[in-house]
């Protein structure tokens, strides 16, 4: 296959590719006490991978020899891949961290989600009809 149909092809799969490279760019830009490093750092692995892709499209345009854009596609995929290692590993290590706080000495880990506890569905329970009437008999009491 020719050069620039190859170039032409990587063009449109970098175009087509936003879906990813938007989002973790959103990622990157929203800072670094929105978002954790393990996220930022994927964030960066996936623009290091489509920077590679839109990288090669010149590279097969202007190189005479093949050598050049796989030269290209190995450097970038290199560094996208220990990038992608490196947030993995991070990620890792912060669930631990979460698991290690949430296992503190007197909680037994963190609450399913949705749930209410039942001393609050009890006490609810009974003050509300309590304070709808004593809200109903208030003007007649004050009356007589």
């Amino acid at each position: 296959m020719a050069q620039p149909v190859l170039a032409l092809g990587c063009a449109l799969v970098t175009a087509a590719g936003c879906v990813w490279y938007l989002p973790a760019l959103a990622d990157l830009r929203a800072g670094a006490a929105d978002r954790p490093p393990s996220r930022r750092t994927a964030a960066l692995a996936c623009l290091t991978g489509w920077g590679t892709v839109a990288a090669l499209a010149p590279a097969l345009l202007v190189a005479p020899h093949w050598w050049v854009p796989c030269a290209v596609a190995a450097a970038g995929g290199t560094a996208a891949a220990v990038l992608r290692v490196r947030a993995a590993v991070r990620r890792g290590r912060e669930r631990r961290e979460t698991a290690r706080l949430w296992a503190g000495p007197a909680s037994g880990g963190p609450p399913p989600s949705g749930a209410v506890p039942r001393g609050a569905v009890a006490a609810l329970a009974v003050t509300l009809p309590l304070a709808v009437t004593a809200a109903l008999l208030a003007p007649a009491v004050g009356r007589g």
